[in-house]
């Protein structure tokens, strides 16, 4: 999270209440509360307020079973289970009160169409435009996708990539199998020594193979066991539910004033020569 700009700082109203539609899988929509708790201070910090107990946004977290989106989209008559199980979740955090909602699942976006038409009164983050547009803000015009194969093939981050004028790389097939056993053997079923071998693997690999230093870790899962560490140092490794709880909190204070204010700089750039001899 970068510091404000000293002369534009952001502009901050009370508080109101978000949701963040979790249990895809349960250790990520935890993690996410931390990482919007983070955010938060950071935009009360931004803001000049008093970082206190009392200042912080209500915020719930539905920490739902939803099906497992992946298989969904590879099933015809699948596609409908994980909507319906987030619109009900979704509901649920608008009775609450809450008027923003942000999707602690890069997978779970390939509803996020039908999810906002069912809540017109809501307004439901697309988290993965979130991250193209932080991309193309801080003059990143390249990155390698780390995900899900039912992010690859909904197309979720080619498609944002390009509409933001961003070339995005993805793995090899059999490299997305590694990424699948990583997530799934490795995360969901507590190996984490399992998930950051196969995960650094794949990411050294595409690195390699496009020359390409930044990588998007698209599943809320794969941060959880991937560092910028060990045979991954020299990558620039972008969480994407970072970028989206910082969007969740600024909704949330509904700030005013944000590129500017922020003052984030450029990601910084490895040495290429050095990335290419690994």
């Amino acid at each position: 999270m970068g510091a404000a700009g000293a002369s534009t700082p952001l502009v901050c109203q009370p508080p109101a209440t978000v949701g963040i539609l979790g249990g895809m899988g349960p250790a990520a929509g935890a993690d996410f509360v931390r990482l919007f708790v983070e955010a938060c201070t950071d935009v009360l910090q931004a803001c000049g307020r008093p970082v206190t107990d009392q200042a912080y946004p209500e915020h719930w977290l539905a920490q739902v079973p939803v099906p497992d989106r992946s298989s969904a989209l590879r099933q015809p008559d699948g596609a409908a289970r994980p909507l319906e199980a987030m619109k009900q979740a979704a509901a649920r955090l608008g009775a609450l009160g809450a008027r923003t909602l942000a999707i602690a699942c890069n997978t779970a976006h390939a509803w996020h169409g039908e999810l906002q038409a069912s809540f017109p009164d809501l307004e439901v983050l697309h988290g993965v435009r979130e991250v193209a547009a932080d991309l193309a803000r801080r003059g990143v015009p390249e990155a390698g996708l780390l995900a899900t194969e039912g992010t690859y093939a909904s197309r979720l981050y080619q498609d944002a990539f390009a509409d933001a004028g961003l070339r995005c790389h993805l793995p090899l097939p059999h490299e997305r199998q590694r990424l699948m056993d990583g997530i799934y053997r490795g995360v969901k079923a507590g190996d984490l020594v399992c998930a950051r071998r196969a995960f650094e693997d794949v990411a050294v690999a595409l690195a390699q193979r496009h020359g390409c230093a930044t990588l998007v870790m698209g599943c809320t899962e794969i941060p959880l066991a991937l560092q910028a560490a060990g045979a991954a140092a020299e990558l620039r490794l972008v969480d994407p539910a970072r970028v989206i709880a910082r969007a969740l909190a600024l909704r949330a204070y509904r700030a005013s004033g944000t590129p500017n204010a922020w003052n984030e700089a450029p990601l910084p750039v490895p040495h290429r020569r050095r990335l290419l001899s690994n």
